[in-house]
């Protein structure tokens, strides 16, 4: 009798440690699969970001306040035309643009910040005037754009100041912000610290402005 009970003993505590070693495993791939899970999601909302800081120029995403805005909007007073934001961000610039009677279009690396934007611009009622895209600057012409706003980072103004000049028609206002351009003396200023904005019409940075004739009228002898 004592065999068999130490028998059934011995097969309920093996039973009980396989049941143990089972439930151990289970625990231990639900860890794993939570633990990779959570690795791959951080992948897919860091990478946007940290894809542009691998880049040659790094374009950190710092939003505009509003009274860098309001800067902005005053170096745009009795303009037109079309207006093109360069690192857009989440398209506060070009939605502002827009609700002051502007085509907007907004060039952002970062698809999280482009996809946010299309959706504030159409919660703000101005998608219809706005445009957003996904553009490594360096790929796009902005030829035929009058208004250009740049938020740069020293490192990439001296190159960008070459390629409007060499791209922009005459009649273009570049307005900077945060950090002027190297070679262009401003023809506006507005607001001080990082709320700064630099204005630049291309007339006077390139010297293409038209002068007018001086006509002497002649004198009857």
């Amino acid at each position: 009798m004592s065999k068999v009970l130490a028998k059934e003993s011995h097969a309920a505590g093996r039973q009980e440690d396989c049941e143990g070693g089972s439930r151990r495993r289970s625990w231990g791939l639900l860890v794993t699969a939570g633990v990779g899970g959570t690795l791959v999601a951080l992948y897919a909302v860091v990478t946007p970001f940290v894809t542009p800081a691998l880049r040659k120029v790094c374009l950190p995403f710092v939003p505009a306040t509003s009274t860098q805005i309001q800067n902005v909007l005053k170096m745009l007073e009795n303009r037109s035309g079309s207006l093109a934001d360069i690192g857009s961000g989440d398209g506060r610039i070009v939605i502002a643009a827009a609700k002051r009677g502007f085509k907007a279009v907004g060039y952002e690396l970062n698809p999280w910040l482009v996809w946010y934007s299309r959706y504030r611009a159409w919660r703000d009622g101005v998608h219809q005037n706005t445009k957003f895209y996904i553009s490594d600057l360096w790929k796009v012409s902005f030829s035929h754009y009058t208004n250009v706003v740049v938020f740069g980072v020293p490192q990439m103004m001296p190159q960008l100041e070459k390629k409007l000049e060499e791209e922009l028609q005459c009649n273009a206002r570049i307005i900077a912000c945060r950090f002027p351009f190297p070679c262009w003396i401003p023809d506006h200023t507005a607001g001080e610290g990082i709320d700064t904005v630099w204005a630049y019409d291309l007339k006077h940075s390139r010297g293409c402005e038209t002068k007018s004739l001086e006509i002497t009228p002649e004198t009857e002898s």
